[in-house]
């Protein structure tokens, strides 16, 4: 063993300790990132070449900063993003989501596809399905100036059209032309700030997490921009928290204009989004 995994060994011990939730891959992934190497190749690191800068990130992960802001980047599906304090870091729970809906795209009979992202944030959504539906027009929507500042490095020379704006009363220039429209809002009770884990709570921005007493604020008022935003026929995909599946499809009644309102498993079957189609007139 070289010097390197010996300390990723050390450095792995103490994040556990922590309560870091993968301290392993944290561990190694911060060696590559120091090291400028990949993770499968921190063997290949000479005992001279050790980097003492890696302790100072260990310790930094240590008090539960996000490795994401560690490192600069998130990944997420086929992309690497750069992220930061004042933006939300993308889970791996939502590349369920972007599946679900670049499937249900592509089932579309529609050459160029409209598809709208609000609540953008760091832009995974959007980038992702302008990048994975190849002739789609991507519009993303973010209401924080300092989330935005990512936002658009992000989308810095892709098709996808960036907005500053609030989700709710966002691009009325589009009203009735969207073929789907996407979102992973705040959704987290108020109730429930002190569960929530630090990575999230001390550093994601707020208003990126929680969304009144019941954690559903935003998402009703999604459902009324996804309505006023979609064609008839077009289909609305919105993330939730695995505690809310019975609740949410209920939000998109028949009585105000929905149909097929269904919850979708994550791929660890737990209820992670809710989809519905606009009904027909």
């Amino acid at each position: 063993m070289n010097l390197l995994l010996a300390e990723v060994a050390q450095a792995t011990q103490r994040l556990a300790a922590a309560g870091v939730p993968s301290p392993r891959f944290d561990a190694e992934e911060l060696a590559a990132f120091v090291h400028g190497v990949k993770r499968g190749e921190l063997h290949h690191v000479k005992d001279a070449d050790f980097d003492a800068r890696y302790w100072e990130a260990v310790a930094r992960r240590e008090a539960r900063e996000p490795l994401q802001h560690i490192t600069g980047r998130a990944f997420f599906r086929y992309l690497e993003l750069q992220v930061g304090p004042g933006v939300f870091v993308p889970r791996p729970e939502t590349e369920s989501v972007v599946d679900w809906a670049i499937q249900a795209v592509r089932a579309m009979d529609v050459v160029e596809p409209l598809i709208v992202d609000l609540c953008t944030g760091s832009g995974a959504i959007a980038l992702a399905m302008a990048q994975e539906v190849p002739r789609s027009r991507v519009h993303a929507v973010e209401l924080s100036e300092d989330a935005l500042r990512w936002t658009r490095k992000n989308a810095e020379g892709s098709r996808v059209t960036v907005h500053q704006g609030d989700a709710l009363t966002a691009l009325p220039e589009l009203d009735g032309q969207v073929d789907l429209v996407i979102s992973n809002p705040p959704y987290i009770p108020l109730t429930e700030w002190e569960y929530v884990a630090p990575e999230a709570r001390d550093h994601d921005p707020e208003m990126a997490l929680f969304s009144g007493e019941d954690g559903l604020d935003t998402i009703r008022g999604l459902e009324r921009t996804a309505h006023r935003l979609l064609r008839p026929g077009g289909i609305v995909v919105v993330e939730h928290a695995d505690t809310q599946g019975g609740q949410v499809p209920w939000i998109f009644a028949e009585e105000q204009g929905w149909a097929d309102a269904a919850d979708h498993p994550d791929l660890n079957n737990r209820p992670r989004f809710a989809t519905a189609r606009k009904a027909l007139p």
